[in-house]
């Protein structure tokens, strides 16, 4: 029995399990949960007991229910370890980690779908909405295109000639910053890098407009 994920073509979150799931070659398939139709397919009774939480991703591994895209993402190397996100050595290893925590912790929660709904709904902020996107964008890209420079960032990757964990959390995130037309001049090595994986086909194919629930 394959693998199932409950996704959102748009959802960076998702994105990046999709990306994992390409990279190791695990067949799965994927269960679409509109964001945004009818309210939001997250917050139908059926989907809530899945993911009390009404997020995507979930992932389903026979017996096994996740939440949570870095836990998924982690839970994945360890069942299918090969091919490696992680490299051997623990301070890669932890390099890369924090890489994809940046991400996962600093840039993106600011700009999820649920933030930019209570601006838009709650807060009456539609008109700013944008520049708060691209400012906590470009903020969190600043440091980490920083980091990218210490780590004399040579290799066609985050770290090296093969796609790893940050990288997997990376693509999404830069996606996403290029839809909403944020600049990205000021960051050339994470420019590279993301011409770099979207030649791939793991990268490709998890691209939101590569998803069955794809809209024009």
């Amino acid at each position: 029995m394959s693998i199932i994920l409950y996704s959102y073509y748009r959802s960076s979150a998702s994105f990046r399990v999709r990306i994992a799931l390409n990279i190791k070659r695990i067949d799965y398939q994927i269960r679409p949960i509109h964001l945004l139709r009818n309210g939001g397919e997250q917050h139908r009774e059926d989907y809530l007991r899945l993911n009390p939480q009404g997020l995507v991703p979930t992932l389903i591994d026979g017996d096994t229910m996740l939440t949570q895209s870095s836990a998924i993402i982690e839970y994945l190397e360890e069942m299918y370890p090969s091919p490696a996100l992680l490299p051997e050595s623990p301070v890669d290893r932890a390099y890369m980690r924090s890489l994809a925590q940046l991400i996962a912790c600093d840039i993106h929660p600011l700009n999820n779908l649920r933030v930019l709904q209570y601006l838009k709904d709650t807060l009456n902020y539609d008109d700013t909405r944008h520049a708060w996107y691209c400012h906590w964008v470009q903020n969190g890209l600043s440091a980490l295109e920083l980091l990218l420079e210490q780590h004399d960032c040579n290799g066609l990757y985050c770290l090296g000639d093969r796609p790893g964990m940050a990288d997997v959390f990376l693509i999404p995130q830069v996606y996403n910053a290029l839809r909403f037309n944020c600049e990205m001049h000021e960051f050339p090595l994470i420019s590279r890098i993301y011409e770099n994986c979207m030649q791939q086909s793991a990268f490709q194919n998890a691209a939101p407009e590569n998803q069955p629930d794809a809209e024009d």
